[in-house]
């Protein structure tokens, strides 16, 4: 955990002022402050203070300095506060929950001792100290305390554990005593429990041990039960003191020691069992921390010090925020703070069993959470704020995590459904299913009320794909399963679990009971279906029908032209939302048969009733409030059955007999209907012993029996036997019934007789008097529900008596509705306003008054509570009407400003501080500057807040101010001030204390305080008085004091200063006096800076001998030539400086040329210097010249130059002068000159270059042959560049053919090229032809290449050997080549080997390894042209099928994929099974091995004894598509089944595989045959050349083939096998 510090709540102040205690509320919405002036200051969470209440003594004659405030605590629902005082006495204080609500004492326990410490763990239960050693226990309810346990020795600290079910007390005699409440299962002792070696004043209680502290400067963490585990030794720290306090976390995880200046951190390590002390918080210049408050989210810690300063930190491990929206603050590491960045809202995961918490994650549309620890799973609703956690062991984080249900999250994992219902920690349940789809799992927990069951928990979900198990979660059983014949998709229970909705995959909708079993179908074709929420009506679409179960007997249809898309219930309606394409419609359901059949279905007679007393009589409404009298009889609910009689005007079907016979059946009848029957017999027993007399009744049963009814009711009516009377007129005189029943309720009020009267005059239609009858009896519900069924303006008035009784208990939403309802809007926004409900109020306002009548109404009350001194209540009114100025006026009229800055801050944030600035001033004026210093910081403007003290002489305050605010120099400029405002040896005391002596001085004359200055330095800085005399002499000279100025600046030592003061005066004589008395050095400068001036003023002959006498030839010389008197600085400097002659001389003339402008001038001054003889600067002249709008004069400038330096001057430097002027004609094109000149000085490759770069070859050849031979081939590679450059290759090739070739290669004309290189020798075409087939190679074009060499031959090279492979690579990986098309490219390839290998044999490359190379593929080339050749005859397909197979034999060198596929797919096509299964299924294990870059893993089991090589080359890529290798892989697929095929290379009669050239038995190697490269066995077919032989079966086919059908190709084929092999001897052939 890290403390990071928030904001100072409180400002400490300059002494002790020790905040005594602090607490934070349950809800963590306030903090409570107790200052040392015994003031309670009460904060929001956000650190703003919004609230204050002053404690009181245990009786007013002691005063307020009698006690001081000890501790004090929150009640858990955070609406009252413990206040323990030193004077005997503990004060519950009723806070309220809302800021502003009125404080009032509701409890007061007085003790025997001080109160020390206290603690609200429980509701009702205070637990509180005392200083004479006992711990008790107080009761807000009852208002008394008891003694939980005493010990000798006072409480001098009290804490309790997490739970706060345990409470630790500390003695003062070092004894530690542990109590609880509730062990929790722990088993821990309880009593005297440890003794630490002092004072225990901070003890904190952690997770699994306690830490104690005291003024030893130890911490030792104990055990639970007493032992030491850990000691923290700080008493040789010098800077640590006694430890005061102690605060440990919500969790448990971390303690926070307060002692001298810091805060020191422990945490809790769980996986080692310690505590690790944290890096101490230092806090500078706070004293002893006196009281700690730790929040009860964990996420802020409160200090209060000893100077009254309340410090507020903030506390976490880490903080992180989740998608933007949600920000996670790990407060320790089982409790994390949840917080909603866009609304607010806060929660608190917190893990039970303390285990750490990992990552949480908010999921299910950022209103779920979920997060893991080590052993269990944390889930939460962040809505309604409940949370749970189950126990969980580690599963890897696999879950599957559905909230499709509100109120249960559904929790997937290895085939396990999981349920927790959210606020349980405990697994609803579990089963095991593997459909996890929401729409196959229906959880319904207690959603309507079910008569007879407290919990009412079912889920249905799926046990396989056409099965359904309902199952109780209460009782974990089977309720029910129903198996289906078809697979089902959807289902969803009802409310109550009681029935089951499903659909099949046809879409048929069934209905199930769940009680028996009976399953029903609804439809046929179902798209949608859903459950009216709150009832068991079902609303289904049958394709363009809507159909509606109000029961499931039978279903209310409607014709719909478009879909369902959703069922809307609100404002007692429900609506089916149909979608008719653009259009949407809607279909409203019978509210009446859905609320009221839903009732009776569920027994909930009650709310049957309540519906229909909302509606109006009709014939349905008769109807159903007969059925609800029949079934409520029925179940004996009879206050149900009565009140529908009554309804229906129809006479009760209850006697009174019954009634008590029901009675004594029913016990749980409701007890107010025992009361009235009881009421009634008792009023009957004393209204025949007191006030009738008996004779009465009598007479008229007698009268009733002998028929006179008339007189029987006088006789009843008289003897108050009204039951008789009205039993009488209903079947007598039904007109008297009304008549009688309203007696009977008079009757009925004078007995006082209330609550009875009332149904008496509701039968009679007299609801006034049934209204005061009922509020006569504090029927108050009763009298509502009559006046809501009045019209009469008469009954308005009984809305104020009944809302004023509801308002006395607090229900003031009831209230406001009577008061509505009756018109008294006035009273209901008093009544609401004096309840502190001011937004209420507001609404209500608003919605019935206009908005001035509004304003005017709140600022009257406002007003009258100004005058009552309720300012806060006053508040909320102006706030409310939206003046805030008006509060403000208030605040600040009864001198409240704290709470004027708190408005305008929240109202007028612009004018913030220029009402700080007002109050400030005004406080000022008041001397009230501590407060106006307050304002003038929060405005900023402390430098006023300096101005203020040090207008009053309060240099201290001052000091203080610019210290904390101003900075250095702020703080260094008070301090010079208020020295000077002490003057003498009292100001060089103050600012040697400061250590600003010499910066005083300085400051000093900064400021032109040069008196001051003057006193410090001479009482205690003397070294500083020279430093002070310079200043303030050029303080004096600013001031045109020159006199004295002169003197200070001597006193100072400068007199060089007063000096250079008299010359900028022009004040030469007194400048002179100055210098030639104290500083002769200057004297020169006085005597030059008058020459200076004399110049100025054109005294020329003055200034030259003032500068002689300062021996200053020199500067005269400068100040001649810069007024342009050229001739006097000649002058001077010939007399006195000879040496510079020369240099001026020079500058004189630049100057003349500049004065004349240019080409002129230089050519003027160059004829001067040629006439004159001086012919280097006669040629410096020439060359000098430069004017690009003339070249013909530059040219004859430059020219003459060349001429006079040849002419006249050494040749050295008429070489430097011709290099020079060479260039600069060549640049104007003047080659012929520029190469004379060179010509001139023998600069004869510099003449041919100037002829090169004219294009004058001629003359350039003719200089390098007469005057310089050995440039002649020099010449010549110019000219050939020349032509390479121009592009002149006809004209190259007469002169150099190699580079004309290399120009038509660079520029891609090959045929160019080759066609001269042709006219030249054998090895430049070679060469040529060699890099164009190289190029073809690069640009894929192998089949150009090969006729390149086809045309022009194929030499032996080595160097082109290379050529040669790559040609014969690429030409085998081109595609498409196994057929009769290829044979061209075929044949070219085969004749070019053949060639080639011819050439090879006759040159030095005989028998050599590249020979036997270019054999084998001059035979592979053979094999494929001839198979190419046979592929045309159809006779000949056995032929190019062998040879595919033969090539086999060569896969080194041909790719083997494409060796392998061409060889299966020949054999297939031929027939040959066995064969192409084998070498199909190796091509398929290549292409596996190509695509995973080795070979490695290839079977080679089907060519062991073969010649067939193991070991080929990694083809690079596949030789076929995708789509051919699938289909090779399933014909290979489809051959492997069958069992008639044998899977093996056939053999021959040498019992080896037929296509092998060597014998697996006896080793002997056979010829392979020429045509099919199969070995030649018997019968062969032998040619002249050795080494070479065909099989004769095969070569007989061949020749036939060949004669029958006259192809060109095959007839190509024996003619080249005729020039390779040689004759066949005996036999000929030819072919026409």
């Amino acid at each position: 955990m890290q403390l990071k510090h928030l904001k100072t709540l409180l400002p400490p102040q300059e002494g002790a002022a020790k905040v005594t205690c602090m607490a934070w509320a349950p809800n963590g919405a306030r903090l409570a402050v107790c200052t040392v002036d015994r003031v309670v200051l009460l904060y929001d969470e956000q650190g703003e203070r919004r609230d204050k209440f002053s404690t009181k003594p245990v009786d007013q004659k002691f005063g307020k300095q009698s006690y001081t405030v000890n501790d004090m605590a929150f009640s858990p629902d955070s609406t009252k506060l413990a206040i323990a005082q030193s004077d005997n006495i503990i004060f519950v204080y009723r806070i309220g929950a809302e800021w502003g609500d009125k404080k009032s004492i509701c409890n007061k326990f007085v003790q025997n001792s001080a109160v020390t410490r206290v603690l609200w763990p429980a509701e009702n239960s205070v637990v509180f100290g005392l200083v004479d050693g006992k711990v008790r226990l107080a009761n807000t309810q009852t208002n008394k305390s008891s003694t939980i346990y005493s010990t000798e020795s006072c409480v001098v600290s009290l804490t309790s554990n997490v739970s706060g079910k345990g409470v630790l007390s500390g003695h003062a005699d070092g004894t530690v005593v542990r109590y609880f409440f509730d062990d929790e299962g722990s088993g821990d002792s309880q009593g005297k429990l440890l003794v630490h070696p002092c004072p225990p004043y901070a003890v904190a209680w952690g997770l699994n041990s306690f830490l104690i502290g005291g003024c030893d400067r130890r911490v030792v963490a104990y055990g639970r039960e007493g032992h030491v585990l850990q000691t923290f030794d700080h008493s040789r720290d010098p800077t640590e003191q006694e430890f005061t306090t102690a605060a440990t976390s919500p969790s448990g995880h971390s303690a926070v020691f307060g002692s001298f200046d810091r805060l020191r951190v422990f945490n809790w390590a769980p996986r080692r069992g310690v505590w690790d002390e944290a890096k101490p918080k230092e806090i500078p210049h706070v004293y002893s921390i006196t009281s700690l408050s730790w929040k009860k989210d964990g996420s802020r810690l409160c200090a209060g010090t000893l100077c009254g300063g309340v410090e507020l930190f903030d506390c976490c491990l880490r903080r992180n925020i989740y998608k933007n929206k949600f920000e996670m603050t790990y407060v320790g590491l089982s409790q994390v703070v949840v917080r909603n960045l866009s609304t607010g809202a806060r929660v608190i995961v917190k893990s039970h069993y303390g285990y750490e918490i990992e990552e949480v994650k908010i999921l299910g549309g950022d209103r779920y959470l979920v997060s893991h620890t080590s052993d269990t799973l944390l889930l939460g609703d962040l809505l309604t704020h409940k949370l749970s956690e189950v126990l969980w062991p580690g599963s890897g984080g696999n879950e599957k995590f559905f909230f499709e249900n509100e109120s249960v999250c559904m929790i997937f994992n290895a085939g396990e459904l999981s349920l927790v219902e959210y606020g349980l920690n405990e697994i609803l349940g579990s089963v095991r299913t593997e459909f996890m789809n929401p729409q196959l799992i229906s959880v319904r927990l207690n959603e309507r009320k079910l008569r007879g069951a407290d919990d009412n928990k079912k889920l249905a979900y799926l046990i396989d794909l056409k099965t359904i198990a309902i199952v109780d979660l209460i009782g974990g059983f089977t309720v029910a399963s129903v198996s289906h014949d078809s697979k089902i998709h959807w289902l969803e229970l009802n409310e109550t679990g009681k029935k089951l909705l499903f659909k099949d995959k046809k879409l048929r909708l069934h209905m199930l009971d769940v009680a028996s079993g009976l399953k029903v179908t609804l439809v046929g074709s179902c798209s949608f279906v859903r459950w009216v929420p709150g009832s068991d009506v079902i609303v289904a679409q049958n394709r363009n029908t809507l159909s509606v179960w109000y029961s499931p007997e039978s279903a209310t249809t409607c014709p719909i032209k478009g879909d369902v898309v959703d069922l809307e219930c609100a404002e007692g309606k429900t609506n089916v939302i149909v979608s008719e394409g653009l259009n949407t419609v809607t279909y409203s359901l019978d509210q009446g048969l859905i609320e009221f059949g839903t009732a009776i279905d569920d027994g909930d007679y009650d709310r049957a009733m309540l519906f229909l007393e909302t509606l109006e009589m009709s014939v349905e409404t008769e109807a159903m409030w007969k059925t609800l009298s029949k079934l409520s009889l029925e179940a004996k609910q009879l206050h149900i059955a009565h009140r529908s009689h009554h309804v229906t005007l129809r006479r009760p079907r209850v006697s009174l007999d019954e009634n008590q016979k029901v009675h004594q059946e029913d016990p749980e009848h409701p007890q107010e209907d025992q009361t009235s029957h009881r009421r009634t017999r008792t009023s009957h027993r004393r209204t025949r012993t007191s006030h009738r007399r008996p004779e009465h009744p009598k007479a008229g049963d007698l009268y009733e029996c002998t028929r006179n009814h008339q007189r029987a009711l006088e006789c009843y009516v008289k003897g108050g036997a009204f039951r008789k009377a009205v039993e009488l007129a209903r079947s007598s005189f039904p007109s008297e019934v009304v008549r009688l029943e309203e007696s009977w309720g008079d009757h009925l009020v004078q007995q006082k007789q209330m609550d009875a009267a009332i149904n008496h005059f509701i039968e009679a239609g007299c609801s006034i008097k049934a209204i005061e009858a009922a509020v006569a009896a504090r029927q108050w519900k009763k009298a509502v529900h009559i006046l809501e069924t009045q019209d009469d303006s008469a009954a308005s008035k009984y809305y104020v008596k009944i809302a004023q009784y509801y308002a006395s208990v607090h229900e003031y939403e009831v209230a406001e509705q009577l008061l509505v309802r009756g018109g008294h809007i006035k009273d209901a926004i008093d009544m609401l306003t004096t309840a502190g409900r001011w937004e209420d109020a507001h609404k209500l306002a608003v919605k019935c008054m206009t908005e001035e009548e509004v304003r005017s109404l709140y600022v009257t009350r406002a007003q009258e509570l100004e005058r009552e001194n309720k300012f806060k209540e006053a508040e909320r009114l102006y706030a409310a009407v939206k003046q805030p100025d008006l509060a403000i006026t208030m605040y600040k009229k009864n001198r409240m400003f704290d709470d004027v800055i708190r408005l305008v801050a929240k109202h007028h944030p612009d004018l913030l501080s220029e009402t700080h600035l007002h109050l400030a001033k005004e406080l000022e004026l008041e001397s009230r500057f501590s407060e106006a210093e307050f304002h003038f910081m929060e405005a900023g403007d402390w430098k006023t807040a300096i101005n203020m003290y040090r207008a009053q002489s309060l240099w201290e305050e001052a000091h203080r101010i610019a210290k904390s605010h101003g900075g250095v120099n702020v703080q260094k400029q008070v301090a010079l001030l208020w020295a000077q405002s002490l003057g003498g040896e009292a100001a060089v005391k103050l600012l040697s204390r400061f250590n600003l002596l010499h910066y005083a001085i300085e400051f000093a004359c900064d400021n032109l305080s040069f008196d001051f200055a003057f006193e410090l330095a001479s009482l205690a800085a003397k070294e500083k008085l020279p430093e002070v005399h310079l200043k303030s002499a050029l303080c004096l000279e600013d001031e045109e004091k020159f006199t004295e100025a002169e003197a200070e600046f001597i006193k100072a030592g400068k007199p060089r200063e007063a000096v250079l003061m008299y010359v900028h005066t022009s004040d030469w004589s007194s400048a002179q006096r100055v210098a030639e008395a104290h500083d002769p050095d200057s004297v020169n400068e006085v005597l030059e800076s008058q020459a200076k001036a004399c110049f100025s003023d054109r005294d020329f002959q003055k200034a030259e001998t003032l500068l002689l006498r300062a021996q200053r030839p020199d500067l005269t010389v400068h100040l001649y030539k810069e007024a342009g008197m050229w001739s006097d600085a000649l002058r001077i400097c010939k007399d006195y400086l000879p040496n510079k002659l020369s240099k001026l001389q020079e500058e004189f003339e630049q100057e003349a040329s500049k004065k004349h402008n240019g080409v002129e001038a230089i050519l003027e001054q160059a004829r001067e210097w040629e006439t004159s003889g001086e012919y280097s600067r006669a040629v410096d002249c020439f060359l000098k010249v430069k004017d690009d709008k003339n070249t013909k004069l530059m040219e004859r400038c430059w020219m003459k130059a060349a001429e006079l330096a040849i002419k006249f001057l050494n040749r050295d430097r008429a070489v430097e002068v011709v290099q020079l002027v060479g260039p600069r004609l060549s640049k104007l094109r003047q080659f012929k000159a520029a190469a004379e000149l060179y010509l001139d000085v023998e600069l004869f490759k510099d003449a041919i270059d100037v002829f090169i770069d004219g294009e004058e070859w001629n003359k350039a050849k003719r200089v390098a042959k007469e005057l310089e031979p050995r440039l002649e081939d020099y010449v010549d590679q110019k000219y050939k560049e020349h032509l390479k450059n121009q592009g002149q290759v006809e004209s190259l090739v007469g002169i150099d053919v190699m580079a004309a070739l290399d120009l038509y290669v660079e520029r891609g004309q090959w045929d160019k090229c080759l066609e001269i290189a042709s006219k030249q020798n054998f090895q430049i075409l070679q060469k040529y032809v060699a890099l164009y087939a190289t190029q073809l190679i690069k640009e894929a074009e192998p089949v150009r290449a090969l006729q390149l060499y086809v045309t022009h031959g194929a030499p032996p090279n080595p160097q082109n050997f290379n050529i040669y492979r790559r040609l014969f690579v690429d030409v085998m990986n081109l595609p498409d080549t196994n057929s009769s098309d290829a044979y061209r490219v075929w044949a070219q390839l085969r004749d070019f080997l053949f060639q080639l290998v011819e050439n090879v044999s006759k040159s030095s490359e005989a028998n050599s390894p590249s020979h036997d190379d270019f054999e084998q593929m001059l035979l592979i080339s053979h094999y494929c042209a001839t198979r190419s050749a046979a592929k045309g005859v159809a006779q000949l397909s056995s032929v190019a099928s062998k040879l595919s197979v033969s090539l086999l034999r060569h896969t080194e060198v041909v790719p083997a994929d494409k060796a392998f596929f061409e060889a299966g797919t020949d054999c297939r096509a031929e027939g040959w099974d066995s064969m192409a299964f084998i070498f199909l299924n190796h091509f398929l294990d290549l292409c596996d091995a190509i695509e995973e870059a080795t070979l490695d893993g290839l079977d080679h089991s089907d060519f062991v004894d073969t010649d067939i090589p193991f070991e080929v080359p990694v083809p690079s890529k596949l030789f076929v598509s995708e789509e051919q290798r699938e289909q090779i892989r399933d014909w290979v697929l489809m051959v492997s089944m069958d069992q008639r095929l044998e899977q093996v290379l056939p053999k021959d009669e040498r019992n080896s595989y037929e296509g092998t050239l060597t014998c697996s038995s006896t080793g002997l190697t056979s010829l392979p045959c020429v045509l099919t490269g199969y070995p030649v066995i018997r019968s062969p077919v032998e040619f002249s050349s050795s080494g070479r032989a065909a099989n004769k079966d095969d070569w007989n086919k061949f020749l036939m083939a060949t004669k029958t059908s006259h192809s060109p190709e095959c007839q190509d084929v024996l003619r080249f096998l005729g020039q390779w092999c040689g004759s066949v001897p005996g036999s000929g052939f030819s072919f026409h």
